[in-house]
């Protein structure tokens, strides 16, 4: 049977998507993730030659912040966040145990704080929330241009 290269899958075809994953306890946890952020697209730059523009790189640390910030403070137990880079892009997923879906609150600009997923999905290219055996998984996209179209989530605009 021969496959098209299309069907294969990426391991077939020698292509390898570069991820790193943590577990973070209870106990904080947000400024390793965002070294975690730092040290894996510095890596990804350096070790593997793709370009991560300082923007991508502030924009993956800042929504690594508020979803890990918000699996800390809503879910008990761990977290897990996975990045994968692939198709010039970062993909973020944070796993936490709550079965609690995230809320976007209306846009409200006299509110102090709850602006989390708010920010996460204003500078994500994608967001998706999947509810798994135990938890949930919040994944988003972000490009690794230097400037996406000129909008912050690198989503086409018109």
């Amino acid at each position: 049977m021969d496959l098209s290269a299309q069907d294969k899958g990426p391991e077939l075809l020698g292509y390898h998507p570069i991820t790193v994953s943590a577990v973070f306890e209870e106990s904080g946890g947000i400024a390793e993730a965002r070294d975690l952020v730092r040290d894996f697209l510095t890596s990804v730059q350096a070790a593997h030659g793709l370009p991560v523009s300082r923007r991508a790189m502030d924009m993956v640390k800042l929504a690594v912040s508020e979803l890990v910030t918000n699996a800390r403070k809503y879910a008990p137990g761990p977290c897990l966040l996975t990045l994968q880079v692939e198709d010039g892009a970062v993909q973020v997923s944070v796993w936490d145990s709550s079965t609690a879906l995230p809320l976007l609150l209306p846009a409200d600009p006299t509110r102090v704080g709850q602006h989390g997923l708010e920010i996460v999905m204003a500078i994500s290219q994608s967001f998706a929330i999947h509810r798994e055996p135990v938890g949930k998984r919040i994944t988003i996209s972000i490009v690794l241009a230097g400037d996406p179209g000129g909008h912050p989530s690198g989503r086409q605009t018109t």
